[in-house]
């Protein structure tokens, strides 16, 4: 009986189910459960199966129990306990392909939120009344391609951003993991969280760049756009006609838009599980991760949306005489609350929150079937 115990704790450790919604900092693909946080039933499995073993000192030899405790088995016997993962560099390079994949059917949002976030500046009367408005006018006067532009330059963002972030992600919660597989606590993996996407929204500002002009090269008069062909023509042109800097500009508000972002999803999601529990209308499965998201959605929404009209409105701006449109984000965010109203901070709020749900979803729903693939093609055989 104790050991049928022991063989039931030790399968629920290994074959636990894996949540696919929630927040994307939060979940990791495939991981062991020394490296995942999302498994803390490992941590407190341990106790469990020492509580279990105690009382065979009694009827087993104590020199080999005590051996047994003390010396982890190796070879075959290690090796059927413990299942194959992927490595890391396929971990990461699943994580972009995953977001990639999800920003081919979320691109026509991102379009409509950059294009309502550009819409009357300097002024209060609006070049699209509302979201809907802009997806019609687009497709009116650009055709069905024109809801796609700029989607090689969201692609190259998904590349490098997320790629980027997991990466430094999966490094800092390796080193801050205990050296008895305890995960890091709440506010360290926050930190750990907004580090990783600050430092991934640094390296992704260039292709960020790119999609803000492309996107919005449509709403301009044929003699003022651009006319980038593609994301890799827009970094070139950029660099030559402007300046290698200029890649970089609005790093800032990028930057400060990953870390409210992460912050925000962190601790609303959290706490938005937390209460749909305490309500008893839900159980702890994923009907309860699933709303727990959305409502995060909202709150992260809310949260980043003036940081992100910042980021839009440096990216897109032009040179007066030699000088730039905005000196710095704060002169950005007087004006339009002087000019365009307070609530304009919020221009595109529902093709943004739109984009976030099922953004998230898809790159969960590619992740795991790339991974499943992999398991089955690659560890497997």
């Amino acid at each position: 009986m104790q050991q049928n115990n022991r063989r039931r704790s030790s399968l629920f450790v290994l074959f636990r189910p894996r949540l696919l919604i929630g927040p994307p900092d939060l979940v990791f693909p495939d991981v062991t459960a020394k490296e995942s946080h999302l498994a803390p039933a490992a941590a407190a499995a341990v106790p469990v199966r020492e509580q279990v073993d105690r009382p065979a000192h009694r009827h087993a030899d104590s020199g080999t129990l005590n051996r047994s405790l003390t010396h982890r088995p190796t070879g075959g016997n290690m090796a059927e306990a413990k299942p194959k993962t992927s490595p890391k560099a396929i971990k990461f390079l699943f994580g972009g392909l995953a977001g990639m994949g999800a920003t081919v059917f979320v691109q026509p949002l991102d379009l409509v939120k950059n294009r309502m976030q550009l819409s009357g500046q300097g002024t209060k009367a609006r070049e699209y009344k509302t979201s809907f408005h802009a997806l019609f006018s687009i497709l009116k006067n650009e055709g069905v391609g024109g809801i796609y532009t700029g989607l090689s330059a969201g692609l190259l963002r998904q590349a490098t951003y997320t790629t980027t972030r997991l990466g430094i992600y999966t490094i800092l919660f390796e080193k801050m993991t205990g050296e008895d597989g305890r995960p890091p606590n709440f506010f360290l993996k926050a930190l750990i969280g907004m580090t990783a996407g600050a430092t991934g929204a640094f390296v992704g500002t260039p292709a960020e760049v790119a999609l803000i002009r492309m996107t919005a090269d449509g709403r301009l008069p044929p003699d003022q756009r651009r006319g980038y062909s593609n994301v890799f023509n827009a970094l070139a042109r950029i660099t030559r006609e402007e300046g290698v800097a200029t890649l970089w500009r609005g790093c800032v508000p990028t930057m400060a838009r990953a870390v409210v972002v992460n912050a925000a999803q962190l601790a609303s999601y959290s706490q938005s599980k937390q209460a749909l529990l305490d309500s008893g209308y839900f159980g702890d499965d994923i009907l309860c991760h699933f709303c727990a998201s959305m409502i995060s959605g909202l709150v992260t929404t809310a949260a980043s949306m003036p940081v992100d009209i910042v980021k839009t409105r440096i990216q897109n701006m032009r040179m007066i005489d030699g000088k730039p449109e905005y000196k710095n984000g704060l002169e950005v965010l007087f004006r339009v609350v002087g000019s365009e109203g307070f609530f304009s901070l919020w221009k595109g709020f529902t093709p943004y929150y739109a984009r976030l749900g099922p953004h998230t979803v898809l790159t969960f729903i590619f992740l795991e079937q790339m991974n499943r693939l992999y398991k089955t093609y690659v560890l497997d055989r």
